[in-house]
């Protein structure tokens, strides 16, 4: 699996020769300005809530690059009023598979409004499975025990998007305990240090991964890498 790194918590992943790009917010993004997204492939856009700093781009990638959408219930509603039909709409627990590929949603503990406040459904994050292996994106999430059932669905992860930020998310040791939970030692990290209160140490961080026998990769924006 191949998986590109476009700020914040936005990534493309190729999967069974299908792009899947996680909550595009990249244009108003000051950190990913090398981020061209007329370039981004796109055959699935996945939202985890309804937040603009994982939204934002939404609109724009999928009319460019005709992908189906997939978010909860309420976010999916919101897209279809704006014009947008070619989303699957799912809640925790559901899974919907295309073209080789399942995506299951697990529950994510965060609040979820829309850019007027009004409210935007509950947040997810997504199991990933296909031929070449399955992973989790959390989305944004708190540390919570739902997150051992991914750990005990008997499904090997070969990788976990895990937030790390802290203050509105996990930060680096719920995240370590998170990859007990979900019995996955390999993650890459997200939603830091896009804006001051997310500031990571990654020096810091990595040592603590490193020092509890896992491992956590901080991808530079724009680059891709092999999972």
């Amino acid at each position: 699996m191949k998986v590109t790194y476009y700020g914040h918590s936005s990534f493309g992943v190729e999967i069974a020769g299908k792009h899947l790009v996680f909550d595009p917010f990249i244009s108003p993004n000051p950190l990913a300005a090398s981020i061209k997204l007329d370039s981004i492939k796109a055959d699935y856009i996945l939202i985890s809530h309804a937040h603009q700093d994982h939204t934002a781009d939404v609109p724009f990638l999928a009319e460019h690059t005709g992908a189906t959408l997939v978010a909860c219930h309420e976010v999916g509603v919101d897209l279809h009023k704006k014009g947008f039909e070619n989303c699957v709409r799912m809640n925790v627990g559901g899974a919907f598979s295309a073209n080789g590929i399942t995506i299951k949603a697990v529950n994510a503990i965060h609040s979820s409004s829309f850019a007027d406040g009004s409210y935007g459904g509950i947040p997810m994050g997504f199991v990933v499975t296909a031929k070449e292996g399955s992973f989790y994106y959390a989305g944004d999430t708190g540390l919570t025990y739902d997150m051992k059932l991914i750990g005990e669905s008997g499904t090997p992860l070969k990788f976990a998007l895990l937030p790390v930020g802290d203050v509105f998310t996990m930060g680096i040791d719920d995240a370590i305990k998170c990859t007990d939970f979900i019995k996955c030692n390999n993650v890459i990290g997200m939603h830091y240090d896009t804006f001051e209160p997310i500031k990571v140490n990654k020096e810091e961080a990595s040592k603590k991964f490193e020092k509890a026998g896992k491992k956590i990769t901080f991808m530079a924006i724009g680059e891709t890498r092999e999972f």
